[in-house]
């Protein structure tokens, strides 16, 4: 099954290109900043998920998407996915089954977390990725995965140029919280996790 919106068949685990295994995926670190300077290509990379995120600045829900999440490598099933603004931060949380997942973006310096409910706190993402062939976004290699066409349809659009030709972008998040390194398609084969 796919995501309503998407209008086609996308299966989160297809033969022979599944969820891609972490040293494959390289991603969406379009949550960045807003302009992309030239500076580091991670912080150019970064301005384009911020800058492609719906509705910014805004508060309340952006969207919700029904659609399929996958945990931990585990087949793919139903879920729904609720975007919503609050205050400097954009947090999509991934309602699959009873679960809750959230992941909180922040723009200013960009970080990415995810809510860790057993000790009531957010914990920096090592990784994330996103793509485009798939609509899937992954996070923590494939702790979350969601198909999120929304969103990824979002990032190339605000970035015609950048993403053209580029199927897989993935970013590393170092101890700080921030981008540290990213990569696309075949150069995320050269880094490891």
């Amino acid at each position: 099954m796919a995501a309503r919106t998407s209008g086609q068949g996308v299966d989160l685990h297809r033969t022979p290109d599944p969820v891609p295994h972490p040293s494959t995926l390289p991603w969406l670190s379009s949550w960045l900043s807003r302009a992309c300077r030239p500076l580091l290509v991670a912080g150019c990379f970064g301005s384009i998920l911020v800058m492609s995120a719906p509705g910014h600045g805004a508060e309340g829900v952006l969207y919700k998407l029904e659609t399929q999440c996958s945990q931990r490598g585990a087949a793919a099933v139903n879920c729904m996915v609720e975007a919503v603004n609050e205050g400097a931060s954009t947090r999509y949380r991934h309602h699959i089954g009873k679960v809750i997942e959230t992941v909180r973006i922040i723009d200013d310096p960009l970080t990415m977390s995810i809510w860790r409910p057993e000790a009531k706190q957010w914990q920096s993402l090592r990784n994330a990725s996103g793509r485009f062939s798939t609509n899937t976004v992954c996070f923590n290699d494939q702790e979350l995965c969601v198909i999120n066409p929304n969103y990824l349809n979002s990032v190339r659009q605000d970035n015609p140029t950048r993403l053209a030709g580029r199927d897989l972008v993935k970013v590393h998040f170092g101890a700080d919280g921030r981008i540290d390194a990213s990569c696309y398609d075949a150069g995320c084969q050269l880094v490891k996790p």
